[in-house]
């Protein structure tokens, strides 16, 4: 569904490069993962690059989040589709940090690692993995991406 206007295939494109951002995050989540299927770990391959610059630049994260904010998200000589787009990835990517921030600060310290910890990696690298498959699909049909709570507080945002 398309809620303002149509959507252009440039639309669609730039509506889904920001779910870039929360898919690089998750990478740090990944590696119980990758550990247990590595047979799947080619599927990394083409990210690799940007994950160079991603982590080798310091505070590169955080400035492609304050410009997709502020350039993307409050112009609004840009489409709805594009900033609906942005701000979810924006929002998954919060919800990323705050998952590092508990995993990191909390349950490594309690748990210390293991079998537990492992399926909580486990758990946010898909999760987070599913709904940026899911929304860059929906964002290359032209439709909104609806995740629940998460597409709520993104409709509060944009307007």
């Amino acid at each position: 569904m398309t809620w303002r206007s149509t959507t252009t295939p440039a639309d669609r494109v730039f509506a889904c490069l920001p779910y870039l951002l929360p898919l690089l995050d998750s990478l740090e989540f990944s590696q119980p993962f990758f550990n247990q299927f590595p047979a799947l770990l080619p599927l990394l391959l083409p990210l690799q690059p940007l994950l160079a610059i991603y982590r080798g630049v310091p505070f590169v994260g955080l400035i492609i989040f304050f410009a997709l904010f502020l350039l993307v998200v409050r112009n609004e000589r840009i489409s709805h589709f594009i900033r609906f787009n942005t701000m979810q990835a924006i929002l998954l990517d919060i919800v990323l940090i705050l998952c590092s921030i508990i995993v990191r600060l909390v349950l490594q310290q309690v748990l210390g690692g293991g079998l537990f910890l492992e399926t909580i990696f486990n758990v946010i690298f898909l999760g987070t993995l599913v709904a940026v498959i899911y929304s860059v699909i929906q964002s290359a049909l032209g439709r909104y991406a609806e995740i629940p709570t998460l597409s709520e507080a993104v409709y509060m945002q944009v307007r």
